[in-house]
Parts: C-alpha cells; structure tokens; sequence
C-alpha cells in the first residue's frame, strides 16, 4: 500500500515537472519573441555592473593603428583574435594613439578605468614601458612575441624565429647560393633579433662568412629602402639572395629592383616571411615563410581568455608551427663573377 502510494506521488511530481518545464519553454519563447519585436539589445553598463566584468579585451598595437593596418600582418592577427573572442562573446578594443607615449597613456586609461578584464600586446620590445605597466598592475595579458626579459613571468604565443629564420637561409644554400643577405625592419623589437641571429646561425653552420655589408634594416614606409638597395647593387660581390624579415618589406624591396631592372629571381632570389595575402599577388609570387598569423592571433586570444577565467593558472608559451611556401622568388644560384 505504501509502495503504491509513493509511485502514485512520483508519477504527479514527473507530470507536474513535465508542465512546468513546458510553460519555462514556452515563457522563454515569449519573452525572446518580445524582445526581438522591441528590439532589445543588452545593456553591457550594466551588467559590468552586476557582474563585475567588462567582456572586452585590450589590443595594444605594434604602432598607431593606421600605420599598423598598412601591414596585412595585423589584420590577419586580428581577425584570429576576433574569431576566438566572438565564440566567447567578447570584445575587442584597439590602442589608436599615434607614439609610444600615446598607446601607453591608452593602456594605462584601459587598466585604470577596468574598461577590460585583460590585454593581447601585439609585440615584444626592448625598453617598452607598456609590459612592465601590465605586470605590475596584474592584469591578465598576453604577449604576441617572444618576451626579451621576464619570460617566465607572462604568457606569450609566438613562432621559434629563430630556427625559422635558420631554415629559410638554409633553404637558399640548398638552391646553391652563398652570398645571400638579410634586411629586417625595426631592429627594437624582438622578433626582427631572433631572425637576424637564425639567419646568423644558418650561415655559420655551413660554413658561410657573415657579409655585414649585407646586413639592412628599414621601416616600411620610409624612403631607406632606396638608399639600402643602391648600397647593395654597387658592392663588388652583390648578394645573390636575401631574407626578408617581412612581406610589406620585401615587396617595397622587389619594387625597387624592378625600377632598377634587377630581375627577381633569376638575378636575385628573395624569401620573406609571414606569407600574407602580399606574398601571393607580388610579382613574381614570394616564397614566404608561413607564420601561421591568424593562429598567433586565436591563441593569444585563448590563452587571455584562459587567465581571465584563472588568474593563478601556470604561465606558459605557446609555439606556432612555421613551414616554407615555396613560389616564384628564388631558384638556383647561377654562378657569375659579380
């Protein structure tokens, strides 16, 4: 009798669940019904508010943001960004000051005005005040970057430059040539360093001089390139291929040795790296060293994302794969006496 009465009860406790699960979905179904007919949207004020978070994420960018646009780099890298933050229902905020001062005076209104729960710094420099700031005020953040100091104090996403760069200077050796240079950008960040010593690395383990008359460096958008180029074709012995620490440089560098008709490659083979959308439409087609970009970009926003969530959790670097493309800039040294 009393089994029959507790079955009896179960089954009134299942039917009256089975409504009122009926009438929350039903209820739901009304109220979004509403709110797209009135055309609600969410308050974010408010529920910073209520819950204490901004859902928005910092991007301190390499230069001003107009300049930094000019390299499809950083679209690229954004785009991986805004891809994992959309899926977690964040937002992004860009640094839009045009000096240094400028983007660390953006950074530290961000920090102090808790207009985001943490930062993505798309750049690793020596002598930088914005990654100190950040440390100091223990806000999650994450480098694009190897850190030139205090690595084991931060998270940072980053390719091994270095044996990148080895690899792109050895592949040239393998097509034959000997005398082959280098031109990199801004020497104060990190990345243009460990390139220029992986290419350092590949020379002196297959038993090549080191050339410093092949040694350049210049600014995209700056008018050194010209200057850089007219050093190079008046040496005696002119380099017979060059690393290009980016594409944006590589393709002002093709501009000018077309002008001064320099064929590439069959007078000069050139590799670059980054292998963005320039890499493919320049002419000729560069072979490119494929940094895999957008994925620097959706790590760094996971890995920022996973420190918001867990502020204690062990820091740790996440290395992105890199692989040649091989396309229409280089071929086989042809031996001559320049």
């Amino acid at each position: 009798m009393l089994l029959k009465g507790l079955m009896s009860h179960l089954q009134r406790c299942h039917e009256y669940c089975q409504t009122a699960v009926k009438l929350v979905i039903k209820r739901k179904k009304k109220v979004r019904k509403t709110i797209d007919e009135l055309g609600y949207h969410i308050n974010f004020n408010a529920r910073v508010l209520v819950q204490k978070t901004t859902k928005a994420i910092g991007i301190v960018m390499k230069h001003s943001a107009s300049q930094s646009m000019q390299n499809p780099f950083f679209p690229e890298v954004l785009r991986g960004i805004s891809a994992f933050c959309h899926k977690n229902d964040y937002i992004i905020s860009l640094t839009t000051g045009e000096s240094k001062q400028a983007i660390f005076d953006e950074v530290v209104k961000m920090v102090q005005g808790k207009r985001v729960d943490g930062l993505i710094v798309l750049y690793s420099k020596k002598d930088d005040k914005v990654v100190p700031y950040l440390l100091e005020q223990k806000i999650p953040f994450v480098v694009i970057g190897k850190p030139s100091n205090q690595a084991n104090q931060m998270m940072y996403v980053d390719n091994d430059n270095v044996q990148a760069a080895k690899e792109a200077t050895e592949f040239l050796i393998q097509l034959g040539h000997e005398r082959i240079g280098f031109i990199g950008d801004d020497p104060n960040f990190q990345v243009m360093q460990d390139r220029l010593n992986g290419y350092r690395d590949a020379l002196m383990t297959n038993g090549l001089v080191v050339n410093e008359s092949y040694l350049k460096d210049f600014i995209y958008g700056t008018e050194k390139v010209k200057q850089i180029i007219d050093e190079l074709v008046v040496l005696t012995k002119k380099p017979t291929a060059i690393v290009i620490s980016a594409d944006v440089n590589a393709l002002a560098v093709m501009k000018e040795l077309r002008e001064r008709g320099i064929a590439v490659p069959e007078s000069i083979s050139i590799i670059s790296f980054n292998n963005t959308i320039l890499s493919q439409f320049s002419i000729p087609p560069m072979t490119a060293v494929d940094t895999q970009t957008y994925q620097l970009g959706y790590e760094a926003s996971r890995c920022v994302i996973d420190l918001i969530h867990d502020p204690e959790m062990f820091k740790h670097s996440v290395i992105i794969p890199t692989a040649i493309k091989i396309r229409e800039s280089t071929c086989e040294c042809v031996p001559s006496k320049s």
